[in-house]
Protein backbone atom coordinates (compact mmCIF):
# COMPACT_ATOMS: atom_id res chain seq x y z
CA UNK A 1 0.00 0.00 0.00
CA UNK A 2 1.33 3.01 -0.72
CA UNK A 3 3.08 5.64 2.22
CA UNK A 4 0.07 8.66 1.19
CA UNK A 5 -2.59 6.05 1.39
CA UNK A 6 -1.24 4.85 5.05
CA UNK A 7 -1.10 8.17 5.99
CA UNK A 8 -4.38 10.26 7.39
CA UNK A 9 -5.63 13.15 5.00
CA UNK A 10 -4.90 15.36 7.77
CA UNK A 11 -1.73 14.75 8.76
CA UNK A 12 -0.89 14.77 5.20
CA UNK A 13 -2.17 17.99 4.54
CA UNK A 14 0.24 19.18 7.44
CA UNK A 15 2.96 17.71 5.91
CA UNK A 16 2.51 19.23 2.13
CA UNK A 17 1.01 22.78 3.60
CA UNK A 18 2.62 25.44 2.39
CA UNK A 19 3.89 28.16 4.82
CA UNK A 20 0.85 30.52 5.72
CA UNK A 21 0.35 32.73 8.66
CA UNK A 22 -0.32 30.02 10.99
CA UNK A 23 2.54 28.78 10.67
CA UNK A 24 4.25 32.36 11.96
CA UNK A 25 1.45 32.49 14.40
CA UNK A 26 2.39 29.43 16.31
CA UNK A 27 5.82 30.72 15.88
CA UNK A 28 4.71 33.84 17.44
CA UNK A 29 3.12 31.99 20.38
CA UNK A 30 5.12 29.41 21.14
CA UNK A 31 8.22 31.67 20.70
CA UNK A 32 7.19 34.85 23.27
CA UNK A 33 7.18 31.61 25.90
CA UNK A 34 10.12 30.83 25.24
CA UNK A 35 11.44 34.28 24.89
CA UNK A 36 9.76 34.19 28.71
CA UNK A 37 12.23 31.30 29.61
CA UNK A 38 15.25 33.23 28.64
CA UNK A 39 14.43 36.42 30.05
CA UNK A 40 13.86 34.88 33.21
CA UNK A 41 16.46 32.81 33.38
CA UNK A 42 19.43 35.13 32.23
CA UNK A 43 18.37 38.28 33.85
CA UNK A 44 18.75 36.98 37.38
CA UNK A 45 23.07 37.39 36.56
CA UNK A 46 22.48 40.21 35.65
CA UNK A 47 21.24 41.66 39.43
CA UNK A 48 23.26 39.27 41.60
CA UNK A 49 25.95 42.05 42.34
CA UNK A 50 22.90 44.24 43.01
CA UNK A 51 21.64 41.54 45.83
CA UNK A 52 24.78 41.12 47.16
CA UNK A 53 25.38 45.18 47.76
CA UNK A 54 21.89 45.50 49.18
CA UNK A 55 21.43 42.63 51.33
CA UNK A 56 24.76 41.75 52.57
CA UNK A 57 26.99 45.21 52.79
CA UNK A 58 27.86 45.62 56.46
CA UNK A 59 27.97 48.73 58.23
CA UNK A 60 30.92 50.89 57.55
CA UNK A 61 31.88 48.57 54.76
CA UNK A 62 35.64 48.55 53.67
CA UNK A 63 34.65 46.79 50.21
CA UNK A 64 30.85 46.08 48.44
CA UNK A 65 28.76 43.99 49.93
CA UNK A 66 28.29 40.12 47.87
CA UNK A 67 26.23 36.92 48.08
CA UNK A 68 27.78 34.60 50.42
CA UNK A 69 28.36 31.99 48.35
CA UNK A 70 25.97 29.15 49.48
CA UNK A 71 23.22 32.09 48.61
CA UNK A 72 24.59 33.26 45.64
CA UNK A 73 24.60 29.23 43.89
CA UNK A 74 20.84 28.86 45.88
CA UNK A 75 19.92 32.14 43.49
CA UNK A 76 21.09 31.28 40.38
CA UNK A 77 20.68 27.50 40.36
CA UNK A 78 17.40 27.07 41.94
CA UNK A 79 15.64 28.19 38.87
CA UNK A 80 17.28 25.33 36.80
CA UNK A 81 16.37 22.47 39.39
CA UNK A 82 12.58 23.79 39.12
CA UNK A 83 13.04 24.05 35.49
CA UNK A 84 14.72 19.95 35.41
CA UNK A 85 11.62 19.13 37.56
CA UNK A 86 8.90 20.42 35.38
CA UNK A 87 10.84 19.38 31.95
CA UNK A 88 9.98 15.96 33.17
CA UNK A 89 6.52 16.53 34.76
CA UNK A 90 4.87 18.65 32.22
CA UNK A 91 6.66 16.65 29.27
CA UNK A 92 4.76 13.66 30.76
CA UNK A 93 1.77 15.24 31.18
CA UNK A 94 1.88 16.76 27.44
CA UNK A 95 1.33 13.17 26.52
CA UNK A 96 -1.11 12.30 28.77
CA UNK A 97 -3.48 15.37 29.21
CA UNK A 98 -2.72 16.57 25.73
CA UNK A 99 -0.26 19.65 24.42
CA UNK A 100 -2.88 22.75 24.72
CA UNK A 101 -4.45 21.72 28.43
CA UNK A 102 -0.70 21.87 29.22
CA UNK A 103 0.26 24.56 27.82
CA UNK A 104 -1.78 27.14 29.71
CA UNK A 105 -0.88 25.68 32.75
CA UNK A 106 2.76 26.28 32.14
CA UNK A 107 2.14 29.77 30.95
CA UNK A 108 -0.12 30.91 34.09
CA UNK A 109 2.73 29.57 36.60
CA UNK A 110 5.33 31.74 34.56
CA UNK A 111 3.31 34.44 34.63
CA UNK A 112 2.57 34.45 38.02
CA UNK A 113 6.22 33.57 39.73
CA UNK A 114 7.25 36.55 37.54
CA UNK A 115 5.52 38.75 39.33
CA UNK A 116 5.81 36.84 42.87
CA UNK A 117 9.95 36.72 41.96
CA UNK A 118 10.15 40.38 42.10
CA UNK A 119 7.51 40.86 45.22
CA UNK A 120 9.80 38.56 47.22
CA UNK A 121 9.31 39.95 50.90
CA UNK A 122 10.69 39.87 54.22
CA UNK A 123 12.74 42.41 56.29
CA UNK A 124 16.23 40.49 56.59
CA UNK A 125 18.55 39.49 54.15
CA UNK A 126 17.81 36.18 54.67
CA UNK A 127 13.86 36.16 54.19
CA UNK A 128 14.06 38.00 50.89
CA UNK A 129 16.29 35.16 49.14
CA UNK A 130 14.29 32.56 50.76
CA UNK A 131 11.22 33.89 49.10
CA UNK A 132 13.09 35.01 46.14
CA UNK A 133 14.40 31.28 45.78
CA UNK A 134 11.06 29.63 46.45
CA UNK A 135 9.36 32.03 43.35
CA UNK A 136 12.08 31.28 41.14
CA UNK A 137 12.15 28.10 41.68
CA UNK A 138 8.44 27.65 40.76
CA UNK A 139 9.38 30.19 37.95
CA UNK A 140 11.88 27.68 36.81
CA UNK A 141 8.84 24.55 37.20
CA UNK A 142 6.73 26.56 34.59
CA UNK A 143 9.21 27.56 31.81
CA UNK A 144 10.45 23.73 32.34
CA UNK A 145 7.34 22.58 30.69
CA UNK A 146 7.51 25.19 27.99
CA UNK A 147 10.76 23.29 26.25
CA UNK A 148 8.75 19.68 25.32
CA UNK A 149 5.18 21.40 24.53
CA UNK A 150 6.95 24.25 22.63
CA UNK A 151 8.85 21.95 21.08
CA UNK A 152 6.59 19.58 20.32
CA UNK A 153 3.57 21.68 19.40
CA UNK A 154 6.10 23.65 16.71
CA UNK A 155 6.71 19.82 15.34
CA UNK A 156 3.69 18.98 14.94
CA UNK A 157 1.71 21.89 13.44
CA UNK A 158 4.60 22.09 10.65
CA UNK A 159 5.08 20.95 7.02
CA UNK A 160 7.57 18.71 6.77
CA UNK A 161 9.34 21.03 4.18
CA UNK A 162 10.59 24.00 6.86
CA UNK A 163 9.43 22.09 10.14
CA UNK A 164 12.96 22.27 11.14
CA UNK A 165 13.54 26.05 10.62
CA UNK A 166 10.05 26.55 12.35
CA UNK A 167 11.10 24.78 15.54
CA UNK A 168 13.98 26.04 15.44
CA UNK A 169 13.37 29.79 15.38
CA UNK A 170 10.97 29.01 18.08
CA UNK A 171 14.80 28.35 19.71
CA UNK A 172 15.95 31.33 19.11
CA UNK A 173 13.52 33.37 20.34
CA UNK A 174 15.80 32.42 23.50
CA UNK A 175 18.53 34.51 22.42
CA UNK A 176 15.96 37.50 21.69
CA UNK A 177 14.86 36.73 25.76
CA UNK A 178 19.17 37.31 26.27
CA UNK A 179 18.98 40.62 24.40
CA UNK A 180 15.83 41.81 25.94
CA UNK A 181 16.85 41.04 29.71
CA UNK A 182 20.24 43.24 28.97
CA UNK A 183 18.21 45.81 26.91
CA UNK A 184 15.53 46.22 30.03
CA UNK A 185 18.55 45.96 32.66
CA UNK A 186 20.65 48.69 30.59
CA UNK A 187 17.64 50.76 30.33
CA UNK A 188 16.39 50.81 34.50
CA UNK A 189 19.87 51.39 35.65
CA UNK A 190 20.28 54.44 33.27
CA UNK A 191 17.38 55.70 34.23
CA UNK A 192 18.16 55.35 38.39
CA UNK A 193 21.73 56.86 37.54
CA UNK A 194 20.42 59.63 35.97
CA UNK A 195 17.72 60.25 38.74
CA UNK A 196 19.75 60.09 41.68
CA UNK A 197 23.79 60.03 40.28
CA UNK A 198 24.83 57.81 43.35
CA UNK A 199 29.00 57.83 43.90
CA UNK A 200 31.32 54.86 43.14
CA UNK A 201 32.49 53.22 46.25
CA UNK A 202 35.61 54.41 47.16
CA UNK A 203 34.09 58.01 47.04
CA UNK A 204 31.68 57.12 48.90
CA UNK A 205 30.47 53.44 50.79
CA UNK A 206 27.41 54.43 51.88
CA UNK A 207 26.44 56.98 49.09
CA UNK A 208 27.21 54.37 46.39
CA UNK A 209 24.01 52.45 47.66
CA UNK A 210 20.97 53.90 47.23
CA UNK A 211 18.22 52.57 48.82
CA UNK A 212 15.72 52.83 45.70
CA UNK A 213 18.17 50.44 43.67
CA UNK A 214 16.00 48.01 45.57
CA UNK A 215 13.07 48.59 43.08
CA UNK A 216 16.07 48.42 40.22
CA UNK A 217 15.98 44.21 40.78
CA UNK A 218 12.55 43.83 41.31
CA UNK A 219 11.42 45.58 38.45
CA UNK A 220 13.55 43.53 36.17
CA UNK A 221 12.55 40.40 37.28
CA UNK A 222 8.73 41.22 36.46
CA UNK A 223 9.29 42.09 33.41
CA UNK A 224 9.40 38.97 32.22
CA UNK A 225 5.58 38.47 33.03
CA UNK A 226 4.45 40.66 30.46
CA UNK A 227 5.29 39.26 27.16
CA UNK A 228 4.07 35.70 28.60
CA UNK A 229 1.11 37.59 29.96
CA UNK A 230 0.24 39.09 26.00
CA UNK A 231 -0.33 35.70 24.55
CA UNK A 232 -2.15 33.91 27.06
CA UNK A 233 -5.20 34.19 24.92
CA UNK A 234 -3.70 33.34 21.81
CA UNK A 235 -2.29 30.27 23.47
CA UNK A 236 -5.48 29.35 24.63
CA UNK A 237 -6.91 29.79 21.15
CA UNK A 238 -4.83 27.33 19.03
CA UNK A 239 -6.41 24.10 18.46
CA UNK A 240 -4.54 20.57 19.82
CA UNK A 241 -2.22 19.43 17.18
CA UNK A 242 -3.71 17.08 14.71
CA UNK A 243 -1.25 14.60 15.48
CA UNK A 244 -2.41 14.16 19.72
CA UNK A 245 -5.95 14.50 18.56
CA UNK A 246 -5.96 11.75 15.82
CA UNK A 247 -2.92 9.38 16.87
CA UNK A 248 -3.22 10.02 21.09
CA UNK A 249 -6.64 10.20 21.83
CA UNK A 250 -8.30 8.62 18.56
CA UNK A 251 -10.43 11.36 17.65
CA UNK A 252 -9.94 11.75 13.46
CA UNK A 253 -12.94 13.74 14.01
CA UNK A 254 -11.96 16.43 16.08
CA UNK A 255 -8.21 16.40 14.47
CA UNK A 256 -9.68 17.21 10.59
CA UNK A 257 -12.09 19.84 12.00
CA UNK A 258 -9.56 21.80 14.06
CA UNK A 259 -7.14 21.42 11.35
CA UNK A 260 -10.05 22.66 8.53
CA UNK A 261 -10.66 25.81 10.38
CA UNK A 262 -6.20 26.07 10.69
CA UNK A 263 -5.02 25.31 6.72
CA UNK A 264 -9.01 26.91 5.07
CA UNK A 265 -9.57 23.75 3.45
CA UNK A 266 -12.10 20.84 3.88
CA UNK A 267 -10.50 17.59 5.16
CA UNK A 268 -12.39 14.29 5.55
CA UNK A 269 -12.62 12.98 9.30
CA UNK A 270 -11.64 9.60 8.13
CA UNK A 271 -12.91 7.47 10.97
CA UNK A 272 -13.25 4.47 9.02
CA UNK A 273 -9.66 4.46 8.13
CA UNK A 274 -8.52 5.65 11.99
CA UNK A 275 -10.61 2.47 13.19
CA UNK A 276 -8.83 0.23 10.37
CA UNK A 277 -5.60 0.60 12.30
CA UNK A 278 -4.10 -2.46 13.75
CA UNK A 279 -4.42 -2.39 17.31
CA UNK A 280 -1.02 -4.42 17.15
CA UNK A 281 -0.09 -4.75 21.08
CA UNK A 282 3.18 -4.30 19.85
CA UNK A 283 2.49 -0.75 18.71
CA UNK A 284 1.53 0.43 22.28
CA UNK A 285 4.23 0.11 24.23
CA UNK A 286 5.02 2.29 27.18
CA UNK A 287 8.22 4.25 27.49
CA UNK A 288 10.17 1.80 29.82
CA UNK A 289 8.78 -1.13 27.56
CA UNK A 290 11.57 -3.22 26.16
CA UNK A 291 10.04 -2.28 22.58
CA UNK A 292 10.81 1.21 23.57
CA UNK A 293 14.31 0.26 24.31
CA UNK A 294 15.04 -1.65 21.28
CA UNK A 295 13.40 0.86 19.13
CA UNK A 296 14.05 3.86 20.51
CA UNK A 297 17.07 3.11 23.37
CA UNK A 298 19.79 4.85 21.16
CA UNK A 299 17.70 7.15 19.90
CA UNK A 300 17.22 8.33 23.67
CA UNK A 301 20.70 8.08 24.73
CA UNK A 302 21.88 10.49 21.83
CA UNK A 303 19.45 12.92 22.78
CA UNK A 304 20.36 13.18 26.44
CA UNK A 305 23.91 12.86 26.36
CA UNK A 306 24.26 14.80 23.55
CA UNK A 307 21.99 17.56 25.33
CA UNK A 308 23.28 16.79 28.80
CA UNK A 309 27.12 17.23 27.24
CA UNK A 310 26.70 20.71 25.61
CA UNK A 311 24.83 22.48 28.75
CA UNK A 312 28.38 21.82 30.38
CA UNK A 313 29.81 23.10 28.35
CA UNK A 314 27.42 26.34 27.64
CA UNK A 315 26.89 27.18 30.91
CA UNK A 316 30.42 26.82 31.92
CA UNK A 317 31.13 29.57 29.27
CA UNK A 318 30.72 31.94 33.03
CA UNK A 319 34.15 30.53 33.79
CA UNK A 320 36.17 33.16 31.70
CA UNK A 321 33.02 35.48 30.92
CA UNK A 322 34.52 37.64 33.37
CA UNK A 323 38.01 37.82 32.64
CA UNK A 324 37.14 38.63 29.42
CA UNK A 325 34.54 41.85 30.61
CA UNK A 326 37.10 43.15 32.83
CA UNK A 327 40.13 42.61 30.35
CA UNK A 328 38.60 44.79 28.04
CA UNK A 329 37.25 47.37 30.38
CA UNK A 330 33.79 46.53 30.16
CA UNK A 331 33.09 45.70 34.51
CA UNK A 332 36.17 47.81 35.99
CA UNK A 333 36.46 46.90 40.04
CA UNK A 334 33.56 46.86 41.97
CA UNK A 335 35.20 49.58 44.00
CA UNK A 336 35.07 52.14 41.22
CA UNK A 337 31.35 52.01 40.86
CA UNK A 338 28.34 52.22 42.08
CA UNK A 339 25.63 49.38 42.74
CA UNK A 340 23.88 50.94 39.88
CA UNK A 341 26.60 51.63 37.78
CA UNK A 342 27.85 47.96 38.06
CA UNK A 343 23.99 46.94 36.88
CA UNK A 344 24.64 48.91 33.97
CA UNK A 345 28.28 47.77 32.90
CA UNK A 346 26.92 43.82 33.68
CA UNK A 347 23.97 44.45 31.03
CA UNK A 348 25.86 45.92 28.73
CA UNK A 349 28.52 43.29 28.23
CA UNK A 350 25.66 40.98 28.29
CA UNK A 351 23.97 42.92 25.58
CA UNK A 352 26.68 43.00 23.57
CA UNK A 353 27.94 39.49 23.67
CA UNK A 354 24.23 38.52 23.02
CA UNK A 355 24.15 40.52 20.10
CA UNK A 356 27.03 40.11 18.32
CA UNK A 357 27.58 35.81 19.43
CA UNK A 358 24.47 34.72 20.40
CA UNK A 359 21.72 35.68 18.43
CA UNK A 360 23.36 35.88 15.00
CA UNK A 361 24.07 31.67 16.02
CA UNK A 362 20.43 31.52 16.41
CA UNK A 363 19.47 32.52 13.05
CA UNK A 364 21.93 31.36 11.61
CA UNK A 365 20.74 27.49 12.49
CA UNK A 366 16.93 28.23 11.39
CA UNK A 367 18.37 29.55 8.09
CA UNK A 368 20.21 26.54 7.38
CA UNK A 369 18.56 23.52 9.02
CA UNK A 370 16.45 22.46 6.47
CA UNK A 371 19.17 23.26 3.99
CA UNK A 372 21.98 21.07 5.41
CA UNK A 373 20.33 19.17 7.97
CA UNK A 374 20.16 18.64 11.49
CA UNK A 375 22.60 16.04 11.92
CA UNK A 376 25.37 18.01 10.04
CA UNK A 377 25.20 21.41 12.00
CA UNK A 378 25.25 19.58 15.00
CA UNK A 379 28.76 17.43 14.66
CA UNK A 380 30.22 20.81 12.94
CA UNK A 381 28.97 22.93 15.96
CA UNK A 382 30.64 20.39 18.38
CA UNK A 383 34.10 19.75 16.75
CA UNK A 384 33.99 23.69 15.98
CA UNK A 385 33.36 23.94 19.80
CA UNK A 386 35.99 21.44 20.38
CA UNK A 387 38.84 23.36 18.22
CA UNK A 388 38.31 26.93 19.93
CA UNK A 389 37.83 25.48 23.70
CA UNK A 390 41.03 23.51 22.74
CA UNK A 391 42.23 27.39 21.41
CA UNK A 392 41.71 28.91 24.15
CA UNK A 393 42.52 26.39 27.19
CA UNK A 394 46.11 25.20 25.53
CA UNK A 395 47.74 29.14 25.26
CA UNK A 396 45.73 30.47 28.24
CA UNK A 397 48.60 32.17 29.61
CA UNK A 398 48.81 33.54 26.49
CA UNK A 399 45.72 34.93 26.33
CA UNK A 400 45.90 36.63 29.10
CA UNK A 401 48.18 39.12 27.96
CA UNK A 402 47.08 42.48 27.20
CA UNK A 403 47.99 42.47 23.23
CA UNK A 404 46.17 39.45 23.26
CA UNK A 405 43.35 40.45 24.63
CA UNK A 406 41.44 41.37 20.81
CA UNK A 407 42.24 37.22 19.89
CA UNK A 408 40.52 36.12 22.74
CA UNK A 409 37.38 37.61 22.81
CA UNK A 410 37.28 36.67 18.82
CA UNK A 411 37.72 33.04 20.35
CA UNK A 412 35.37 33.33 22.87
CA UNK A 413 32.73 35.04 20.06
CA UNK A 414 33.26 31.84 18.32
CA UNK A 415 32.81 29.02 20.66
CA UNK A 416 29.55 30.97 21.29
CA UNK A 417 28.15 31.54 17.59
CA UNK A 418 29.38 27.84 16.82
CA UNK A 419 26.91 26.32 19.96
CA UNK A 420 23.94 28.90 18.81
CA UNK A 421 24.80 27.70 15.12
CA UNK A 422 25.05 24.02 15.81
CA UNK A 423 23.96 21.74 19.11
CA UNK A 424 22.60 24.22 21.50
CA UNK A 425 19.19 24.77 18.36
CA UNK A 426 19.98 20.80 17.27
CA UNK A 427 19.19 19.21 20.43
CA UNK A 428 16.42 21.20 21.10
CA UNK A 429 15.04 20.57 17.91
CA UNK A 430 15.03 16.79 17.38
CA UNK A 431 13.94 14.80 20.31
CA UNK A 432 10.55 16.39 18.96
CA UNK A 433 10.95 14.71 15.67
CA UNK A 434 12.34 11.30 16.16
CA UNK A 435 9.94 9.88 18.99
CA UNK A 436 6.49 8.38 18.45
CA UNK A 437 3.45 11.28 18.96
CA UNK A 438 2.41 9.27 21.96
CA UNK A 439 5.71 9.58 23.95
CA UNK A 440 7.05 12.29 22.20
CA UNK A 441 6.40 15.47 24.80
CA UNK A 442 7.57 12.51 27.42
CA UNK A 443 10.70 11.93 25.72
CA UNK A 444 11.50 15.27 24.28
CA UNK A 445 11.22 16.10 28.39
CA UNK A 446 13.70 13.76 29.42
CA UNK A 447 16.55 15.03 26.74
CA UNK A 448 15.59 18.93 28.00
CA UNK A 449 16.19 17.75 31.97
CA UNK A 450 18.86 15.92 31.11
CA UNK A 451 20.58 19.00 29.46
CA UNK A 452 19.39 20.74 32.90
CA UNK A 453 21.41 18.39 34.60
CA UNK A 454 24.74 19.43 32.46
CA UNK A 455 23.53 22.98 32.99
CA UNK A 456 23.30 22.42 37.03
CA UNK A 457 27.20 20.63 36.30
CA UNK A 458 28.35 23.59 34.03
CA UNK A 459 26.90 26.74 35.84
CA UNK A 460 28.12 25.85 39.41
CA UNK A 461 30.05 22.55 39.81
CA UNK A 462 32.84 24.13 36.82
CA UNK A 463 32.85 27.92 38.92
CA UNK A 464 34.56 25.18 41.94
CA UNK A 465 36.42 23.24 39.59
CA UNK A 466 37.98 26.22 38.07
CA UNK A 467 38.94 28.09 41.04
CA UNK A 468 43.04 28.27 40.94
CA UNK A 469 45.21 26.99 43.38
CA UNK A 470 47.34 29.87 44.54
CA UNK A 471 45.00 32.06 47.44
CA UNK A 472 45.33 35.10 45.81
CA UNK A 473 43.84 34.39 41.89
CA UNK A 474 40.94 32.84 43.81
CA UNK A 475 37.18 34.07 44.06
CA UNK A 476 36.91 34.77 48.02
CA UNK A 477 35.45 31.79 49.98
CA UNK A 478 36.26 29.08 47.44
CA UNK A 479 38.10 26.40 47.79
CA UNK A 480 40.90 25.43 45.54
CA UNK A 481 40.13 24.04 42.23
CA UNK A 482 42.04 22.12 39.00
CA UNK A 483 42.32 26.32 37.60
CA UNK A 484 40.68 27.46 34.58
CA UNK A 485 42.72 26.30 31.96
CA UNK A 486 42.23 22.38 32.66
CA UNK A 487 38.61 22.62 33.38
CA UNK A 488 38.83 24.39 29.62
CA UNK A 489 40.77 21.51 28.85
CA UNK A 490 38.45 19.12 30.29
CA UNK A 491 35.33 21.24 28.45
CA UNK A 492 36.89 20.86 24.96
CA UNK A 493 36.96 16.99 25.84
CA UNK A 494 33.23 17.25 27.03
CA UNK A 495 32.83 18.29 23.90
CA UNK A 496 34.59 16.42 21.43
CA UNK A 497 32.52 13.51 23.44
CA UNK A 498 29.17 15.11 22.33
CA UNK A 499 30.42 15.30 18.84
CA UNK A 500 30.66 11.61 18.87
CA UNK A 501 27.05 11.05 20.58
CA UNK A 502 25.88 12.74 17.41
CA UNK A 503 26.01 9.57 15.72
CA UNK A 504 23.65 8.15 17.78
CA UNK A 505 20.85 10.67 16.03
CA UNK A 506 19.25 10.10 12.69
CA UNK A 507 18.87 12.99 10.55
CA UNK A 508 15.21 14.24 9.79
CA UNK A 509 15.46 16.70 7.29
CA UNK A 510 12.81 16.48 4.56
CA UNK A 511 10.52 13.63 6.20
CA UNK A 512 7.25 13.21 8.19
CA UNK A 513 6.79 13.20 11.88
CA UNK A 514 6.15 9.53 10.93
CA UNK A 515 8.80 8.71 8.77
CA UNK A 516 10.86 10.83 11.02
CA UNK A 517 9.63 8.98 14.58
CA UNK A 518 9.27 5.68 12.64
CA UNK A 519 5.72 5.82 13.21
CA UNK A 520 4.06 3.89 10.37
CA UNK A 521 0.50 2.84 11.15
CA UNK A 522 -0.01 -0.12 9.56
CA UNK A 523 -4.16 -0.73 8.71
CA UNK A 524 -6.23 -3.73 8.30
CA UNK A 525 -7.37 -5.13 5.04
CA UNK A 526 -10.81 -2.93 4.15
CA UNK A 527 -11.78 -0.66 1.21
CA UNK A 528 -10.03 2.04 3.14
CA UNK A 529 -6.73 2.89 0.55
CA UNK A 530 -9.39 4.25 -2.14
CA UNK A 531 -10.60 7.05 -0.14
CA UNK A 532 -9.51 10.18 -0.94
CA UNK A 533 -7.79 12.19 2.19
CA UNK A 534 -8.26 15.24 1.64
CA UNK A 535 -10.61 17.07 -0.46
Amino acid sequence: MARDNQQLGVLNALDVAKTQWYHFTAIIVAGMGFFTDAYDLFSISLVTKLLGRLYYTEPNPKHPGALPINVSAAVNGVALCGTLAGQLFFGWLGDKLGRKKVYGLTLVLMVFSSLASGLSFGHTPKSVMTTLCFFRFWLGFGIGGDYPLSATIMSEYANKKTRGAFIAAVFAMQGVGILVSGVVSLIMSAAFEYKFKPPSFDEDPVGSLTPEADYIWRVILMFGAIPAGLTFYYRMQMPETARYTALVAQNAKQAAADMSKVLNVTLEAEEDKLAGIVKDKNQQFGLLSSQFLRQYGLRLVGTTTTWFLLDIAFYSQNLFQKDIFSSIGWIPNANKMSAIREVYKVARAQTLIALCGTVPGYWFTVALIDIIGRWIIQLVGFLMMTIFMFAIAFPYDHWKQKENRIGFIIMYGLTFFFANFGPNATTFVVPAEIFPARLRSTCHGISAAAGKAGAIIGAFGFVYASQEKDPAKRDPGYPAGIGKKNSLIILGVINFIGMLFTFLVPETKGKSLEEAANEVPVYEEQDIHNKPSAV
